[in-house]
């Protein structure tokens, strides 16, 4: 069968086509702004990319469109698949039907780590043998790629955004999960949903698709997650955080080494790779759901050792002399503080610049700007950007940041700002959820003219 996929270049989508390769389609498809990662994945599996959405692209007449949520009536392929009568699908319809049915699916969902949480799970699965597929929002890096057929049990990240034009209801809804994680709950997608009660509504019809006999695991610290639950549960739950059965307690400032215990028991201690107390929120979720496939926290516990995180979650991009480059790919609020106190956590007093990206459509509309400021406390400068029009006035968030703070409106502007202002010794921070206009590799390369030296 031949799959023309639109709007590939997305991390669903792209992760969805390569699944579609692996299982002997022949699969295209087409996408404008295409950028890394996904599109080196793609062009490495052999798939066939299009730059664009012109209608032309379309002959041969592939046997089945799969039509991604960034699309949207107006669109000429679009127009012309509706016109012409050509058979059509979503994503998530696709994966549920094509590649979940049959399998036990293990759903990450939650408004934060969804991404890290399914990449720990997968690692922890793999590291037991049972060779596990998995469609994650990322590159994880133990991995290389951000979708695999594997064997056995499935794991997907579970997104709340809608699944097409067409179809308006959240994605995560057509996984029919045996294992769902629900991590924690915000509000978030302004652009799709008015308030925290709809995102609610979304999450409560999750939990009537997942079996009495199948497994949440819920944190049990988080208040919108327990008004959730309280419409209504028909699965058993295993509770993970502070005063739940299955917690982790810090012993480094960054949290890179902790103990696990379950049940009031002490499992062991483990060092591991990632820094910030959320991440330990996310590998309790990710063991905790690992056991529901015999993988107890004995055996889990060690694989996160060897965990190697996804790609634009605190990674270190340059570092030059001893100025070190960060990409992150926070845009909400509360990942951003996260972020930057896993940062703190393993800098210590160290300057720490951080620069966010308000490209997202909530932060474009302004839902977020309430938070903002306070997000940033952390950080000794605080940067913002966006190459396009605001709905707020961002002075608003500007003045309960410190005076060295600063809007930038092109990636050049910022650049000039943060090269002028760089000091031997600094951590950058760059948070965005998209290409962010090349700054990392354009700053990178003027932090080396100016300090000169590095790797």
């Amino acid at each position: 069968m031949h799959l023309h996929v639109l709007g590939i270049c997305g991390t669903f989508m792209a992760g969805l086509a390569q699944l579609a390769k692996a299982l002997g389609h022949t699969v295209s498809g087409c996408d404008s702004g295409v950028y890394p990662p996904m599109s080196e994945q793609l062009r490495s599996a052999g798939i066939t990319l299009t730059e664009g959405y012109d209608p032309a692209q379309l002959s041969p007449i592939p046997d089945l469109c799969v039509i991604g949520n960034a699309l949207s009536r107006g669109n000429p392929l679009v127009e012309h698949i509706l016109a012409e009568g050509l058979p059509y699908t979503s994503g998530p319809q696709w994966l549920g039907e094509q590649v979940l049915a049959g399998r036990h699916v293990l759903a990450v969902a939650g408004t934060h780590g969804k991404t890290t949480t399914a990449s720990l799970l997968a690692w922890i699965l793999e590291h037991a043998g049972l060779a596990p597929g998995f469609l994650i929002g990322g590159v994880p890096q133990n991995f290389g790629v951000s979708a695999r057929l594997g064997h056995g049990p499935f794991v997907v990240e579970a997104d709340e955004y809608d699944t097409a034009f067409f179809d308006k209801r959240a994605k995560f809804l057509h996984y029919r999960p045996r294992t769902c994680v629900l991590n924690n709950l915000e509000f978030d997608h302004a652009d799709i949903y008015p308030d925290l009660a709809a995102i609610e509504w979304q999450f409560q019809q999750l939990l009537r698709c997942v079996p009495g006999n199948g497994r949440l695991v819920v944190n049990a610290s988080d208040a919108a997650l327990a008004r959730v639950m309280e419409r209504g549960c028909w699965t058993p739950i295993t509770r993970f955080g502070p005063d739940a059965d299955w917690q982790a307690r810090p012993l480094s400032a960054d949290a890179s080494r902790f103990e696990l215990h379950v049940a009031g028991t002490l499992i062991g201690v483990t060092q591991w790779p990632l820094a910030g107390v959320h991440n330990l929120s996310n590998a309790l979720a990710a063991m905790a759901a690992a056991a529901e496939l015999g993988v107890g926290p004995a055996l889990a516990l060690p694989a996160l050792a060897s965990f190697r995180n996804v790609r634009r979650r605190l990674e270190v991009v340059a570092q030059v002399g001893d100025v070190t480059l960060y990409d992150d790919f926070a845009h909400h609020p509360t990942a951003i503080a996260a972020t930057l106190a896993a940062l703190r956590g393993r800098v210590g007093a160290a300057r720490i610049v951080a620069v966010v990206d308000l490209r997202s459509n909530s932060m474009r509309s302004g839902a977020h700007r309430g938070g903002l400021a306070g997000s940033l406390e952390l950080a000794d400068v605080a940067l913002l950007h966006c190459a396009q029009a605001l709905d707020w006035d961002v002075e608003e968030v500007l003045h309960a940041l410190p005076p060295s703070s600063g809007f930038f409106t092109s990636p050049e502007t910022l650049v000039d700002a943060l090269l002028a202002s760089c000091q031997p010794g600094d951590h950058i921070l760059l948070m965005s959820n998209g290409a962010f206009g090349g700054v990392h590799a354009t700053l990178e390369t003027g932090v080396r003219s100016k300090f000169g030296g590095g790797s």
